[in-house]
């Protein structure tokens, strides 16, 4: 059976309640931690793509906003700016450690036409090969997908697209909770973490609606929906805090991190 230490191709999806504080500025010490992890699996020989959320949120830091804007042409606007300021500190702190980054921007329009697909395709194996870490986001200022809920929807779908399209082994998905527990921890603290689920059930994707993030657009339900679409590919998936993600060497080390999901081609 294969283990996460054998991972070589791995996907990290991280959301903007890891990312940001409350405020929408940017949470600078796990950023750091983050990006050091990545450069170190990198170094170590990994193909490492960050899948990573917090556009809008950083935008709204940036610009001293107090709400989230309303109307889609706004939440563009917002979110051009706050791209700029993300990458550009992706860029900074990357390079802190030696580490080559690139933006690559998707919309459904371009996973859905079999041509600009394959060259999206194409252009992270050559990253890869010049051992280069892709930085992936929903291009929201051309696209209202996720802005409005449709399509690619949130960058929890979109790290399982991007799973998909470079065949990983491993999907890691940070967010604001230890993993999947059998009934929301917010308002239940009896509630128990599920340490591995193999096989994605009614029962489990009940007990994923009653969870919900503060700053992001997806929630618990919109993980296990993306987990369930990489299943039947092989990938193996893991939902764990993006609190300390130096937790993900213990992972990958075969350690009870997080909630674990075996994908369907490990039985």
């Amino acid at each position: 059976m294969k283990q996460p230490i054998d991972a070589k191709k791995i996907v990290i999806k991280i959301g903007t309640s890891s990312l940001t504080y409350e405020n929408g500025k940017l949470n600078i010490r796990i950023l750091d931690r983050l990006c050091r992890v990545i450069s170190d699996l990198s170094n170590s020989g990994k193909d490492v793509i960050l899948v990573s959320s917090g556009a809008i949120g950083v935008g709204m830091g940036k610009l001293l906003m107090k709400e989230r804007p309303v109307l889609t042409k706004y939440k563009q606007a917002v979110a051009a700016v706050g791209q700029c300021e993300l990458m550009f500190m992706y860029d900074k702190i990357f390079s802190d450690y030696n580490t080559t980054v690139a933006q690559v921007l998707l919309t459904n329009s371009i996973i859905k036409n079999e041509c600009t697909k394959k060259n999206v395709i194409n252009t992270l194996d050559t990253l890869f090969s010049m051992n280069i870490v892709p930085i992936v986001n929903e291009n929201d200022t051309v696209s209202t997908d996720e802005l409005e809920g449709l399509n690619l929807g949130d960058n929890d779908n979109l790290s399982s697209i991007v799973a998909r399209l470079v065949n990983a082994d491993l999907l890691i998905i940070l967010t604001d909770t230890d993993g999947l527990y059998d009934s929301n921890p917010a308002v239940n603290k009896n509630a128990k973490k599920i340490d591995r689920v193999e096989k994605i059930t009614e029962d489990i994707r009940i007990i994923a609606t009653g969870s919900s993030s503060n700053r992001g657009t997806g929630g618990m339900s919109s993980k296990i929906n993306a987990v369930a679409s990489v299943y039947d590919y092989g990938i193996d998936c893991c939902i764990m805090n993006g609190k300390d993600p130096e937790k993900i060497y213990d992972l990958l080390n075969g350690e009870n991190i997080g909630t674990y999901f075996n994908s369907n081609k490990n039985k």
